[in-house]
């Protein structure tokens, strides 16, 4: 996935556990599919999820999750994973990785997932998220303002030249940049709402997971997961539940 990660395979991982955790050396090690952007990710029996850095810039998401986790999780309405045991480096990985609770539910399919349950249950998440006090949350991965996004999203645009009307997305773009900034108190966010990351049970979502981008940022980033979330006919439930206005998405 990326030219400079570390590989790994269920046999490090029972290596790194028995070394380190000898409790729980008898665990089977399965990898978790589909795989992990920034973290190697293996379920460690029926209860606990290994999380192993790719490189070393995703040390830091991974401390964060092990730092705020605790402390946010009994205040959300969808269970999220929660550390166990830090894990140091050994065995040929180096890195720092962790153990965490294993969040039980599956990955959405178009038939199995209900919009409007899944517009309420991912809203009400970000009410709770944004009602905790952000005063001395880390910073966020989406955060700032979208200028500082400028150049790198005018290069983009003019990569679809060949697919797209480019003068209609620079126009979106555009619009996009006048928009009032952020201006309120620091906020919690998610920052990666993406489905990959909502957990589901009977088509309704029970859990959320990967919270190493979380931190003080724009609301308007998770305000503008509707557009991976839920299909346009369930968005306008969603942004009503975070209170959204025209200017955050």
């Amino acid at each position: 996935m990326h030219a400079d990660e570390v590989d790994t395979d269920p046999c490090l991982v029972q290596r790194l556990v028995a070394g380190q955790f000898p409790q729980w050396a008898g665990l089977s090690v399965e990898p978790v599919l589909p795989r992990g952007t920034d973290n190697a990710n293996y379920r460690l029996g029926d209860g606990l999820l290994v999380r192993l850095p790719r490189r070393e810039g995703n040390i830091r998401p991974c401390a964060k999750e092990i730092e705020w986790l605790p402390r946010l999780s009994p205040l959300l309405p969808l269970t999220v994973p929660e550390p166990v045991a830090n894990g140091e480096p050994a065995e040929g990985f180096p890195f720092p990785w962790a153990i965490f609770t294993w969040v039980d539910g599956a990955n959405a399919t178009v038939d199995a997932v209900n919009p409007a349950a899944t517009a309420e249950a991912v809203g009400a998440f970000l009410v709770a998220l944004r009602g905790i006090d952000g005063d001395n949350a880390s910073p966020g991965l989406r955060r700032g303002t979208l200028a500082t996004q400028d150049e790198r999203t005018r290069a983009g645009i003019a990569q679809l030249a060949d697919r797209h009307d480019t003068d209609a997305l620079l126009a979106v773009w555009e619009a996009a940049l006048a928009a009032p900034a952020f201006d309120g108190p620091p906020t919690w966010c998610h920052c990666d709402l993406d489905l990959r990351n909502v957990l589901f049970a009977s088509g309704k979502p029970c859990g959320l997971v990967d919270f190493g981008s979380i931190g003080a940022g724009d609301p308007a980033s998770d305000d503008a997961a509707a557009f991976k979330l839920l299909p346009a006919d369930a968005r306008d439930a969603f942004w009503a539940t975070v209170g959204a206005d025209d200017t955050s998405i």
